[in-house]
């Protein structure tokens, strides 16, 4: 089974790595989360050399169906955030299997 990496754990590795207090931890792993979600709220995207970028695509709505009963249903237009990996983080990651 896959482990989970909460906030928590950001934070405790922080507090250890760097000696910080349990709420200076907290507040530097909420600073940075609120950082990346204000940019890409302001339509900004958010880069991470050797880790990847974070952007918003803008959906348009369109026609879709309810796998449940086949019935076409009309998908709204949206706003979704998205991850693109940067190469060395998939080679990473491809390591690691």
């Amino acid at each position: 089974m896959m482990a989970t990496v909460t906030r928590s754990d950001f934070a405790n590795r922080l507090r250890e790595r760097f000696g910080l207090t349990t709420a200076d931890a907290y507040k530097m792993v909420d600073v940075v989360f609120d950082e990346i979600r204000d940019a890409l709220v302001n339509g900004e995207e958010v880069k991470f050399a050797g880790f990847g970028s974070f952007k918003i695509l803008e959906k348009n709505a369109r026609m879709g169906r309810n796998p449940k009963t086949g019935e076409s249903a009309i998908i709204s237009a949206r706003r979704v955030a998205t991850f693109r990996p940067s190469n060395e983080f998939r080679e990473r990651v491809a390591k690691k299997s």
